[in-house]
């Protein structure tokens, strides 16, 4: 069973997710053809994001290397990326059999009625086995590592319910989704809370700026596209020691801007496949519902956060805060962690963040500045223990991603950095019962709140018809 489940998981999103709107699409009475039209744009959407990430990785890295070189900027973690989490996540007995486990305790919320996510974004399972994992090695329990798992999965679907209505109404054509990804959820409570801070402001509303605001108010310097050349020169430049090598390397350094401009402008293209494989499920999904569940809110399909990512907005803020970031993590006193190899899962802080914000560039900016500065110190506190986890599976499986250089200890952006996993670690790990114990109350209270909360929505439903 668990060589099955990593077989499937080796697959890849882009292979998995047409197989999975296939056979959604014929189980909700689409035509084969129309289903597996579907999971292909799907499966191509992923394709195509997967290869502008990767530009994107591939093209900083080396003017990002020269800069940590010629300022001496190396620290004493390595970023690892996102490819070693997973490895970490998914080579484990925890990660081996998170799927049927957490589609199980999925099935279990449906029927209890204490979640309307049906949670087929099966590839980002890897995050609920990466703190799985984590805590599996700290602890030497497999039995913690599936608690915290379980417990992460749990407090993920609940908020991807209370998420739900606010997502389908900023994003166009995203009726009937939500989005179960813990890293993007895990930022809401951050958004939330700093969202009503600065509306006491005074006068902090006259900053309002969307992404469409900052087109008419800046022109040409207000487009992704644009801003994308201009740091993508910036980094560029930054990675010459010397005005004589900068003149040397003007084709380069003009070649990068032209590559980060490209991506800026390359994943809105993108993922407009996502939404238009989706379309068809998501129409034939809530015909069914309105037939099955009359009077009620419906169910939702979860999907990956992939979908949104090209929105302007998190475009620009995601671009502006590559190079502060960096600068952040090099003086903020106690941080260890140098993030590179992260920065393309950037975009992935904010899917969640802009329907709080209303799109609002600048909210957005100081919240994800904030979320980022509080990520770094998590990644630099957890990464003991992911070097723990990674050392062993390098050494049961000789995973070149998970092996990490000698005398660094590894780390991660992608999710090490959330609220969800530091919490769910230390509550599960640190604090013995007492821990554990808060962390059963939390994620039982939420549900049950999510289903009173539903079921009032319900009734006021019938109510009114």
């Amino acid at each position: 069973m668990e060589e099955v489940f990593k077989y499937i998981i080796g697959l890849g999103a882009a292979v998995m997710m047409p197989v999975i709107f296939t056979i959604l699409g014929v189980c909700i009475r689409i035509k084969f053809a129309k289903a597996l039209k579907s999971g292909l744009l799907v499966g191509v959407g992923f394709v195509g994001l997967s290869v502008v990430t990767a530009l994107l990785t591939s093209s900083l890295g080396p003017a990002l290397t020269k800069m940590v070189e010629i300022y001496g900027l190396e620290l004493g973690i390595f970023d690892m990326g996102w490819p070693s989490a997973a490895a970490v996540a998914y080579n484990t007995s925890v990660g081996a059999l998170i799927i049927p486990v957490c589609l199980g305790v999925n099935l279990l919320m449906l029927l209890t009625k204490t979640t309307r996510t049906i949670n087929i974004d099966l590839w980002n399972y890897w995050h609920f086995a990466f703190i799985g994992a984590i805590v599996y090695f700290a602890s030497d329990s497999i039995l913690w590592g599936f608690f915290a798992a379980i417990i992460c999965y749990i407090i993920t679907l609940v908020m991807a319910d209370m998420t739900a209505p606010a997502f389908q109404k900023f994003y166009d054509k995203m009726d009937g989704i939500s989005i179960p990804q813990p890293f993007c959820q895990s930022f809401v409570p951050f958004a939330i809370v700093i969202n009503k801070l600065l509306d006491m402001i005074p006068g902090f509303d006259k900053l309002n700026i969307d992404s469409e605001g900052m087109k008419k108010k800046f022109g040409l310097m207000g487009e992704p596209l644009f801003l994308g050349i201009v740091i993508g020169c910036g980094i560029g430049a930054l990675g010459c020691s010397s005005w004589e090598e900068m003149v040397d390397n003007i084709p380069s350094i003009l070649g990068l801007g032209i590559k980060m401009g490209a991506v800026m402008e390359l994943i809105p293209r993108i993922t407009s496949l996502f939404i238009e494989g989706l379309k068809p499920i998501s129409d034939a999904t809530r015909e069914l519902i309105a037939k099955k569940y009359k009077n009620s809110t419906g169910l939702s399909i979860g999907m990956s956060p992939a979908l949104v990512i090209g929105h302007p907005t998190t475009l620009v803020v995601s671009l502006l805060l590559i190079p502060v970031t960096i600068f952040l993590a090099v003086i903020l006193p106690g941080n260890r962690f140098l993030p590179l190899a992260s920065l393309a899962g950037m975009f992935y802080l904010f899917p969640m963040i802009l329907p709080i914000t209303k799109g609002n560039v600048v909210k957005s900016f100081i919240i994800g500045l904030v979320s980022l500065i509080v990520g770094l110190y998590f990644v630099t506190e957890l990464a003991g223990y992911f070097t723990l986890a990674a050392k062993d599976v390098y050494a049961a499986t000789g995973d070149p991603t998970v092996n990490i250089p000698e005398g660094f200890q590894g780390g991660a952006l992608d999710f090490a950095s959330s609220l969800f996993c530091w919490g769910i670690f230390h509550l599960t790990y640190s604090i013995k019962i007492i821990g554990p114990a808060i962390l059963v109350v939390i994620a039982l209270g939420m549900a049950i709140y999510n289903r009173i909360r539903m079921t009032k929505k319900d009734a006021l439903m019938n109510k009114n018809n």
